[in-house]
């Protein structure tokens, strides 16, 4: 289910009720067992939003590297034209704080980095 779902999250920007309910039917499962996968897992959203996206590492090691003080002007930068999303480990704890623009990882960013890594962002 989750390869049918990242499809149709990068095809149409969202895995809306619709959609939900053809791979239930697809996959021979209730609705109620798709949306609950759904819901679960962060990348899948209701509803499609086209700006680009920066998720952030907010997980203990990256606060122990100073996060924490990098967001204020991470919200300021991305404004509305980019939409900052928190996420929960990156994978890179020695090399923090770390941030992913589609399958792109920036790692050991300072306030400048970030910046500079919402600004690109597209």
């Amino acid at each position: 289910m989750l390869p049918i779902l990242h499809d149709i999250q990068a095809e149409f920007g969202c895995v809306d009720a619709d959609s939900e309910l053809i791979v239930a039917e697809a996959l021979n499962l209730s609705r109620a067992e798709v949306h609950g996968v759904v819901s679960f897992y962060h990348d899948f959203h209701p509803t499609a939003d086209n700006r680009p996206v920066v998720q952030i590492c907010r997980a203990e090691s990256c606060k122990a590297r100073g996060v924490e003080s990098l967001m204020a002007q991470a919200q300021a930068l991305a404004g509305d034209r980019v939409k900052l999303s928190t996420v929960y480990c990156l994978g890179l704890c020695s090399a923090g704080p770390n941030a992913r623009v589609g399958d792109t990882l920036h790692a050991r960013l300072d306030a400048a980095g970030l910046a500079q890594v919402i600004e690109n962002a597209r």
